[in-house]
């Protein structure tokens, strides 16, 4: 299953391991059974620090579907496989190894913390497709809380191999987190979010000493935020010589879930975890301090200084502040929507559409995303049903003309999203108003998938600096805001087209802006 190539680069990447490995194999009747061996015995020739072991369990009690454990010095660690781990999912497989074998990236100390203080049992089950992106940011999260955690167990589940269970379930969306059968999450959600999310379903253990905030210093320049725009905004700031420092949720952003990026210029093709990736990549030829799954809770202007307040309790201190943190998908803000997330509600075609093969949907947007989705699902579903707010649509010619073509979507315009309605278990249908003639429309359907735009993420700014109707942060064309010293750039401004590579360009802009009023102020 594994080439040769991809072996010689296994090799390179287990080459550090310091820990014993092993990957417990079930006993199972079922056929692919043969494809998962031949998977993870390639895996394990390329380390000696990796073994596979069959487990043989008692007669009639083989596993249902492929499936394995993952141990570390003869002792189970709490992630299992329940399928075989390829697609997106080959990348889990990968870290998980790494994570038991004493390498790779984990949460840093004060993330841990967090971890070891939610109170167990905890036993969860991810269901996931291996065409989903969003699905390894969970899965691996998940792994990683599972080798941390004394009383930890998580299982990722192919959804391939139990569609009974998912029928069962109502699950219509992946990822989706399953705890004693009944579902706690389900679509995309960072690091943060995930623990905070754990810690109001399991608790949390008392500290036996309150944390006092932690002071991690003075710096020339803090950057708020690690997609394009603040990653080129760290690079040009600390290759000016300045002490910087960059604060993200994630490095990468929004960027992480783009699939196919075509326009940014001299890259013909990438997608958005590659360029997260690279973005990672150049940023580590830099002395920045990365500060990652931080939020920032608090800014305050201190005479010359700003101080940034962490949710982790953390603060720390700067002379120019560049805030670059983006947007983040908009909500329709109805009845019913956040109550049928993942069992009806979405926001990811690419992940969730499998899901609603032969069924009928509703897609709410007309913008570029809402169309582009339309048209993928139309590939998969039965109907597609495309609903506007305004009078016409808004994406571009050549996407809508392309929709138009297909035989199996309609398009409604002037309809304003009034309800999702369901019967406590999934998505019948859609209330809309009719905005023509103020009738409200029923329309029934199995799922509904949201493409509305963008919401800045610009919360902790307001009563910092000035912000527009919309909740950008208004900014002169070198990036400075209203207040001296904090700057910003990309999608969370009024900067107009909000695009990878004007978000970049827009990050140096600021940045120079930065070094351009500090020498004026030493002059």
């Amino acid at each position: 299953m594994l080439d040769s190539d991809l072996k010689n680069q296994l090799r390179e990447v287990f080459a550090p391991l310091s820990e014993s490995v092993e990957l417990v194999v079930e006993l199972s009747q079922h056929s692919d059974q043969v494809e998962l061996l031949d998977l993870l015995e390639g895996v394990a020739e390329t380390s000696p620090h990796i073994q596979v072991r069959k487990e043989v369990s008692s007669p009639g009690m083989g596993s249902p579907m492929p499936r394995f454990h993952v141990h570390r010095g003869g002792r189970a660690t709490g992630i299992t496989f329940s399928g075989i781990p390829g697609g997106h999912e080959f990348s889990s497989l990968i870290l998980a190894i790494l994570n038991a074998g004493g390498r790779g990236k984990m949460p840093d100390e004060v993330l841990q913390e967090r971890i070891r203080r939610l109170k167990g049992p905890i036993r969860l089950r991810t269901f996931i497709s291996l065409t989903c992106e969003n699905c390894p940011d969970v899965v691996q999260a998940l792994n990683q809380m599972a080798l941390l955690h004394p009383d930890f167990q998580h299982e990722m589940i192919d959804g391939a191999y139990a569609q009974d269970e998912i029928d069962q379930l109502k699950i219509q969306g992946v990822p989706s987190v399953v705890t004693q059968g009944r579902l706690i999450h389900s679509g995309r959600i960072n690091l943060l979010d995930l623990i905070a999310k754990l810690e109001a379903e399991f608790g949390k253990s008392d500290a036996p000493v309150e944390a006092k905030p932690r002071d991690l210093g003075q710096f020339d320049v803090v950057v708020v935020g690690g997609g394009p725009a603040g990653a080129s905004a760290a690079i040009y700031s600390v290759r000016k010589g300045l002490k910087t420092a960059l604060i993200a949720e994630r490095i990468g952003g929004q960027v992480q879930e783009t699939r196919g990026i075509e326009n940014l210029i001299s890259v013909p093709y990438t997608e958005g975890p590659q360029l997260a990736g690279q973005l990672a990549q150049h940023l580590g030829h830099y002395p920045v301090q990365i500060l990652e799954h931080r939020r920032v809770k608090e800014m305050r202007k201190e005479g010359a200084q700003t101080e940034i307040l962490l949710e982790s309790g953390e603060y720390l201190r700067a002379a120019s502040v560049i805030v670059t943190t983006g947007a983040k998908w908009r909500e329709l803000g109805v009845p019913g929507e956040k109550e049928y997330i993942g069992r009806g509600v979405a926001f990811c075609p690419h992940c969730d559409g499998p899901y609603y093969k032969g069924k009928k949907v509703a897609v709410i947007g007309g913008g570029n995303s809402g169309v582009e989705a339309a048209i993928d699902l139309a590939g998969i579903v039965r109907e597609v049903v495309l609903l506007e707010f305004n009078t016409e649509l808004k994406a571009d010619k050549i996407l809508v003309d392309k929709l138009k073509t297909l035989p199996n979507v309609s398009i409604i315009t002037q309809a304003k999203t009034e309800e999702v309605v369901g019967d406590g278990k999934v998505v019948k249908a859609l209330r809309y108003m009719n905005r023509a003639t103020n009738d409200i429309q029923t329309l029934e359907l199995d799922g509904v998938f949201v493409q509305i735009g963008l919401v800045p993420n610009s919360q902790f700014l307001k009563g910092v600096v000035e912000l527009s109707k919309f909740g950008e942060v208004i900014v002169d064309e070198k990036g400075r805001t209203s207040v001296p010293g904090i700057y910003a750039a990309g999608d969370v401004t009024t900067t107009p087209y909000k695009q990878i590579i004007i978000a970049m360009g827009e990050g140096a802009k600021a940045a120079l802006a930065a070094f351009e009023d500090r020498m004026h102020a030493t002059a």
